[in-house]
C-alpha cells in the first residue's frame, strides 16, 4: 500500500486550508474569551493566590488519583464562588493564558513566514515557531484527552459533559 501525500483521502493543500481555517476560528473565540474576561466578572476564577500555591493542586492530584477511587469527598467542592478546583484552575490558566496564545502566536507566524525572525541563535526561525506549534498542539490534545476523561466520571457519565459546553457546573 501506497502512502504520502498523492494518496491521501483529503489533499495536503486542502487540510491547510482547514488547518489555517480552524486557526482562524480559535483565534477569533480566544479573543472573545480573553475580552469576557477582561469586562466580566468571569476573571475572578482564574486568579490564583499565592497562599498553599502547591499545597492544593497537589491536594486535588492526590484526590483525583487515590481518593475518589475509595469514597473520599473532593477536598474543593465546587460553589456558586469556586467554578474550578485548585488543579483545574491551574490547568486552565496554563492553557488559555500560555498555551492556546503561543499556538496562535506561532500559527499567524507560520501563515506570514516573513514576521518570523531568520534565525535565533543561529537555529532557523521557522523551524523553532513549527517546533513550538506543534508542541504547544501537542499539550492542547493531552489537555482535552484529559479533559473528556475527567468529565466522564462525574455522577452520571454525561453529567459533566453538559459543563463543558456551558462552562458552568450545575451546583
Amino acid at each position: 500500500m501506497n502512502s504520502g501525500m498523492e494518496s491521501s483521502f483529503i489533499s495536503f493543500k486542502l487540510n491547510i486550508q482547514l488547518h489555517n481555517f480552524a486557526g482562524a476560528i480559535v483565534t477569533l473565540n480566544y479573543f472573545l474569551f480573553a475580552l469576557g474576561n477582561l469586562f466580566t466578572n468571569n476573571k475572578s476564577f482564574y486568579i490564583i493566590k499565592p497562599k498553599n500555591f502547591l499545597k492544593r493542586p497537589l491536594k486535588q492530584a492526590y484526590y483525583y488519583a487515590w481518593g475518589m477511587f475509595h469514597g473520599m469527598k473532593a477536598p474543593y467542592p465546587l460553589s456558586e464562588k469556586r467554578k474550578f478546583n485548585p488543579l483545574q484552575k491551574y490547568t486552565y490558566v496554563a492553557v488559555m493564558y500560555l498555551v492556546v496564545p503561543l499556538v496562535i502566536i506561532t500559527g499567524i507566524g507560520l501563515m506570514f513566514p516573513e514576521l518570523i525572525f531568520n534565525k535565533i541563535y543561529n537555529i532557523s526561525g521557522v523551524l523553532i515557531t513549527a517546533v513550538t506549534h506543534s508542541a504547544m498542539g501537542f499539550f492542547i490534545s493531552i489537555f482535552l484527552i484529559i479533559h473528556l476523561y475527567i468529565a466522564s466520571i462525574g455522577k452520571s457519565p454525561l453529567e459533566n459533559f453538559k459543563s463543558i459546553l456551558s462552562g458552568w457546573h450545575h451546583v
